[in-house]
């Protein structure tokens, strides 16, 4: 079963439904604003505005990381989304551990969400948990339960301290 979460904003707008799904010429751009606040990302943490942040691009800019297989953390709002050496790509909730593989061995996934001015909503595919070296995964849809190693477990665990805490 898959699990919807939704997250308001100060402002309304009709929503627009997304499905990212990669294709050779990237995403088609139908992301929206989702707040004011500034949002710093990448290892030089190039600030962006709120009202410039689009939830479509900051998943493509995590899933681009992954398919160079280069890891990063960003954390935008209530949301961390992460890339890794192995080509695999997050976007996580730490408020209630949920969570949604972006990309696999460099290969984009399909991910569904809304968003408008006023509220985004992401379907949930699973919950999370990180412990020690391991981040465990757990699919709703299967019951199946991953636990993989490797992964920046220490840096996405002090990430998701300082911010979310």
């Amino acid at each position: 079963m898959m699990r919807w979460k939704l997250w308001y904003t100060k402002t309304s707008r009709s929503p627009t439904s997304l499905v990212c799904t990669p294709s050779p010429s990237g995403f088609s751009r139908t992301g929206v604003d989702v707040g004011r606040e500034t949002i710093k990302r990448g290892p030089r943490k190039r600030s962006i505005a709120g009202k410039d942040f689009h939830l479509d691009e900051e998943i493509r800019y995590i899933q681009r990381w992954a398919a160079e297989y280069d890891g990063r953390l960003v954390a935008v709002g209530p949301l961390v989304l992460f890339s890794t050496d192995t080509g695999d790509a997050w976007l996580l909730d730490p408020a209630d551990l949920l969570a949604v593989r972006l990309a696999r061995d460099g290969q984009p996934e399909d991910i569904y969400f809304e968003e408008t001015d006023a509220r985004f909503a992401i379907e949930w595919r699973g919950n999370y948990r990180i412990d020690g070296a391991a981040f465990t995964y757990n699919d709703n849809d299967t019951g199946r339960v991953l636990t993989i190693l490797g992964y920046p477990t220490v840096r996405l665990a002090q990430l998701i301290s300082e911010h979310f805490k």
